[in-house]
């Protein structure tokens, strides 16, 4: 399948940086995008992003080979309709949604299923828009791609490599196989940090001690509850069957430990912290993202004396490292190092330590 023109049908922090990227690899693509925002369209136009800018989903995307969905579910599935109605009858439809069952389902209906690939690029920010899009955002990042059993598999492949392509590392899986992974290794932990913010928040007294001693551990665990309240609540709808069985399997899993507590059965807890230490120690250490959103965080130990932070923020900067958040952790129950120091991404994290320990400073890393 050769591919000549490129269309996205939204131009957010996903679209616009999967657009950045193909332009980068790719500058002879015709790229051409519609979104909402004009300021958008505008700055994609003024920094080579885009061939062409439109402000409705017509004509101009007839000659689109791949025409990719990068809004909302909902928002997907209509301007689906619209542009199956103008692209060319070999135009490949993909999406960038974190669920694949609801537009995989629509797809179906709308008699499309011969030209979709699902996709779920597994990166992300806290930032949004395309202001915040970045070409290199997708590197080392699993992208799923969820092809139905009737597209061709010229198109498939032509996916894949694109995938490739921008760096990113293509995964092909079932839709619904997708979906339920999604449903235990992201949904269900987020649902569980909610749980436990709020749970906290309830047992919390005047004096918010809770709240106060919430260092350490317990924040590393909740940090994913800072995320969209309407995105989850959107995927909580979404992913609804998925998210509910797991959650059945979860909820059963505490009642057993529970019972296991209360019996003192000191054999079956040894067993069940076992199996987990040696599953979770178990998990590459790789550079590759994954359905969460990376934490790049080192823990270094300091002196209690005044300019510690300053001096170490000095050399940071000299070198050019930017920090994303530095702060003294007062509880370290369950971490070593004094200080927290979090970054906006792996290469920088890695040169801090390389520099740290040039100064002698003991430096912990994030396992």
């Amino acid at each position: 399948m050769t591919i000549t023109t490129i269309g996205f049908a939204g131009l957010g922090l996903i679209g616009g940086s999967i657009a950045k990227a193909l332009r980068r690899v790719r500058s002879d693509l015709n790229i051409i995008a519609f979104d909402p925002d004009r300021d958008s369209l505008t700055a994609a136009l003024a920094d080579g992003t885009l061939n062409q800018a439109h402000d409705t989903l017509s004509q101009g995307f007839s000659q689109c080979d791949i025409i990719f969905l990068c809004a909302p579910v909902k928002i997907n599935i209509q301007n689906l309709q619209l542009l199956a109605q103008v692209a060319s009858p070999r135009c490949i439809f993909t999406d960038v949604g974190s669920v694949k069952s609801p537009i995989d389902q629509a797809v179906h209906t709308m008699g499309l299923s011969s030209r979709f690939i699902g996709g779920h690029p597994m990166a992300g920010s806290e930032k949004s828009g395309y202001a915040s899009a970045n070409d290199r955002l997708l590197e080392n990042a699993y992208y799923i791609l969820t092809p139905t059993p009737d597209v061709p598999r010229n198109a498939v492949e032509a996916m894949t490599e694109l995938a490739a392509a921008i760096s990113a590392i293509p995964v092909l899986l079932d839709a619904n196989r997708h979906d339920f992974i999604s449903a235990a290794i992201s949904h269900l932990p987020h649902m569980i940090a909610y749980a436990l913010v709020n749970l906290v928040r309830d047992q919390d007294d005047h004096q918010q001690h809770m709240r106060m001693l919430a260092a350490g551990g317990f924040k590393d665990i909740t940090r994913i509850a800072s995320s969209s309240p309407v995105m989850w609540q959107q995927i909580c709808g979404e992913n609804k069957e998925n998210l509910l069985k797991i959650m059945d399997t979860y909820i059963q899993s505490l009642q057993e430990l529970s019972l296991d507590i209360k019996n003192g059965a000191d054999d079956q807890l040894l067993d069940f912290f076992s199996q987990a230490k040696d599953y979770r120690d178990a998990i590459p250490k790789t550079n590759a993202k994954g359905s969460l959103a990376p934490l790049y965080e080192i823990y270094v130990d300091i002196i209690d004396e005044s300019g510690a932070i300053a001096t170490i923020a000095t050399i940071l900067a000299t070198n050019g490292i930017s920090i994303k958040n530095i702060g003294i952790i007062h509880n370290r129950e369950f971490q070593e190092g004094a200080l927290r120091i979090e970054f906006y991404e792996n290469d920088a994290a890695q040169k801090a330590i390389d520099h740290l320990r040039k100064f002698h400073y003991t430096v912990y890393e994030r396992n």
